[in-house]
């Protein structure tokens, strides 16, 4: 038993991160492969048998791991985007979902042939879209900032909220029968009330409770994680002691509660969560795939297939345009979220046990709930997971570019020339400085700005808008050039970012200067700190565009390669570059040519970078 249940862990763990890692190479969703290994190792090996594995106690903790998962949603969750998309969101949230659970409970019943009672609860079960895979999705895929939040809190808001009503959907045709109608709906309310009231007073009460002990510096930095992952337990599973499901809203609004109380060091513990919801979702996709049975699945049929299509193309698309009739979303917007709807964990977590209590009270068709909604699951990850991206950009929702961004942190008279060289060469380009006047020339020539510092809120929504692939902190400032690195580091990768050379030496050196964990890679050979640069410009030279195998071109510094594809690579003494090939475009800083002047704005301007 023992050794099974570390196979089971093993193989879970292992092949769920695999698929993630090549996922991300392929640059397909993560979800799709998840399922597929899952179904692999399970159904068709039989190598995986979660059920016999983890015997009674694998649902719990399918529950608690999707504790953390809608726990973590909600922190991503921060009201002052609603200023943005309030209105969208309400509609969503308020409106939309009751029209899916009637749309959804009429489809199951008169194209899946359901009776109303397993048909209600299919209704009940799909009004989720789960944020197991939006959230995965929309890390993906990039979406404009007022698109991407319809989504985020559709899916982490109606997910308690359809686990709720599925719960109270079987509660009436499984627990009321011998109950009086007016008896019936006041023990349910009661019950509703009790589940819910104490999942928002223990959500609520937590967060108050974090925000108070980590301003009062009353919990160690070490124990601040394990601190929030256990009261998102706590709030997950005393609910379920009063309501089955309603753990889900105490983790969620827990999770919002504690976002909107903006606590200093929640962002930088949320990494680490991040990385561990990752984990849990590859988990959860994989252990739930491999334990569906083949006789489940034996059950689809062209009612169920014919049931699933009409899931996809008609119950939500006409949920979603009812419910934003008459709104503020464009139509663009409206048949993107129309479209956009995977389900995920929740709905199969829910589906395994909603469909054999329906068939133990003795309702027919209760077994076609698993296999008629993992049918759903299967069709809308692969639909969405493969369409959400060329859809976004087919609507002009996405602000994805067609080749690697990089953003240049400083606006000085060198930095704005490269800006503009890079940007007339078809690179996307962002340039960031707190000084309006700095950003003029760029701006002139057609180059993105971005007036903000960087290390601010006010920013963070500004990169949303035209998220980089790359950073170069550019400043007169070296170490606040280390600290932008340092900063967006985590979110980028800590390959992407890159800084000036110091103007002194010692700042490198591998004992007495500044770890590599606090700045970005130096860039180009290591020699071109701010003051060289400012010079160089000053005194006439420039940055100019050069095919690979140019003449002189090995004896003029090169910033940047541009690879065929859209690929941006980095000079660096911390890396090997590699020989540009055929089609690679170097970014080079050219010496002016014998008896040339340099530019008047550049005799007076070159001292006038900002930090």
């Amino acid at each position: 038993m023992e050794h099974g249940v570390a196979a089971a862990v093993l193989c879970i763990v292992a092949g769920g991160v695999a698929a993630q890692v090549l996922a991300a190479r392929l640059r397909v969703p993560a979800i799709v492969l998840l399922l597929g290994l899952g179904f692999l190792v399970g159904p068709v090996l039989g190598l995986l048998h979660p059920s016999e594995a983890f015997g009674p106690n694998l649902r719990p903790l399918i529950g608690l791991a999707v504790a953390v998962v809608v726990f973590e949603g909600g922190l991503a969750l921060d009201f002052r985007e609603l200023r943005a998309a309030g209105g969208g969101v309400l509609r969503l949230t308020a409106i939309a979902l009751p029209i899916n659970f009637v749309l959804g409970t009429l489809a199951a019943h008169l194209i899946g042939g359901m009776l109303w009672g397993p048909a209600a609860v299919f209704g009940a079960i799909l009004v989720v879209t789960g944020p197991t895979v939006i959230l995965p999705l929309l890390r993906h895929a990039r979406l404009e900032r007022r698109s991407a939040s319809f989504l985020k809190w559709e899916a982490i808001v109606n997910d308690p909220v359809g686990a709720i009503l599925t719960a109270i959907v079987i509660e009436i045709l499984v627990g009321s029968g011998h109950r009086s109608g007016g008896e019936a709906v006041t023990d349910l309310a009661l019950h509703l009330a009790e589940g819910a009231g104490a999942a928002a007073v223990l959500g609520v009460g937590s967060a108050f409770l974090v925000a108070w002990a980590f301003r009062r510096d009353l919990v160690p930095e070490t124990l601040k994680t394990p601190l929030l992952l256990a009261l998102a337990f706590v709030a997950y599973a005393v609910p379920n002691l009063l309501m089955h499901e309603a753990g889900l809203i105490g983790a969620t609004v827990f999770g919002i509660a504690l976002a909107n109380l903006h606590v200093s060091g929640i962002a930088e513990l949320r990494r680490f969560k991040e990385a561990l919801v990752v984990l849990l979702v590859s988990c959860l996709f994989v252990v739930l795939t491999a334990d569906l049975d083949l006789a489940v699945l034996g059950k689809l049929s062209l009612p169920i297939l014919a049931l699933t299509a009409a899931t996809l193309f008609v119950v939500r698309p006409a949920a979603i345009w009812l419910a934003t009739w008459r709104s503020d979303l464009t139509w663009r917007e409206r048949l993107f979220v129309g479209w956009i709807g995977p389900r995920g964990i929740v709905a199969a977590a829910v589906a395994g046990l909603a469909g054999p209590r329906l068939s133990e009270a003795g309702y027919a068709g209760g077994d076609l709930i698993q296999p008629t909604v993992f049918a759903v699951i299967v069709a809308t990850v692969f639909a969405h997971g493969f369409s959400l991206g060329p859809l976004a950009r087919r609507l002009g929702l996405s602000v994805a570019a067609d080749a690697e961004r990089l953003a240049i942190v400083g606006a000085s008279p060198w930095s704005s020339d490269l800006a503009v060289t890079l940007h007339k060469a078809g690179v996307p380009v962002l340039l960031i400085d707190t000084y309006p006047g700095a950003l003029r020339a760029a701006r002139s020539a057609g180059v993105p700005t971005l007036q903000a510092e960087l290390l601010s809120r006010h920013a963070e929504e500004g990169l949303a808008d035209q998220p980089p692939d790359y950073l170069l902190a550019a400043t007169r400032d070296e170490l606040y050039n280390a600290l932008v690195c340092t900063r967006l580091g985590p979110e980028l990768g800590r390959e992407r970012v890159y800084q000036l050379a110091p103007s002194a030496d010692h700042l490198l050196h591998a004992e007495t200067g500044v770890s590599r964990d606090l700045r970005g890679k130096v860039l180009a050979d290591g020699g071109l700190d701010f003051e060289t640069l400012a010079e160089r410009y000053g005194a006439g030279w420039r940055f100019s565009m050069a095919p690979a195998g140019a003449a002189d071109v090995a004896a003029t510094p090169c910033l940047l390669v541009i690879r065929p594809d859209g690929r941006l690579d980095f000079p660096s003494p911390e890396h090997e570059l590699g020989a540009p090939e055929q089609g690679d475009r170097l970014v080079l800083l050219a010496a002016p040519r014998r008896g040339a002047r340099p530019e008047t704005d550049a005799r007076s301007n070159a001292d006038a970078a900002t930090g």
